[in-house]
């Protein structure tokens, strides 16, 4: 069983910054597209952003689009997110998965096969 581990979640205030990790203890995430989500209880999961492995190409909601950064590092098989300018409303659990194959197809959530169990933000003074 693939179990993905995300990290680096926590308190932070509005303007402020985090970067969350996302590894996968024994299994190799190089071949496969990452993608980060979030969910706030009672709503539905939100895709957030996705990254290819290979070519690494990108793609981000339009709602974090100039504020989220993801990239990953295949050496460490981490992926990152990188989050800045944070506001309340980015107040989540976020949850990072694997697609079954290695472009991202965006973040539809039926192309993820393997989920963390979420790391979560709170943005507030």
């Amino acid at each position: 069983q693939v179990q993905l581990v995300e990290s680096g979640g926590g308190l932070v205030q509005p303007g402020g910054s985090l970067r969350l990790s996302c590894g996968a203890p024994g299994f190799n995430l190089d071949y496969y597209a990452i993608g980060w989500f979030r969910q706030v209880p009672g709503k539905e999961r939100e895709g957030v952003s996705c990254i290819s492995s290979g070519d690494g190409s990108i793609y981000y909601a339009d709602s974090v689009k100039g504020r989220f950064t993801v990239s990953r590092d295949d050496a460490k098989n981490t992926v990152y997110l990188q989050m800045n300018s944070l506001k309340p409303e980015d107040t989540a659990i976020y949850y990072c998965a694997t697609d079954t194959l290695s472009n991202c197809r965006g973040v539809t959530i039926s192309v993820y096969a393997y989920w963390g169990q979420g790391t979560q933000v709170t943005v507030s003074s």
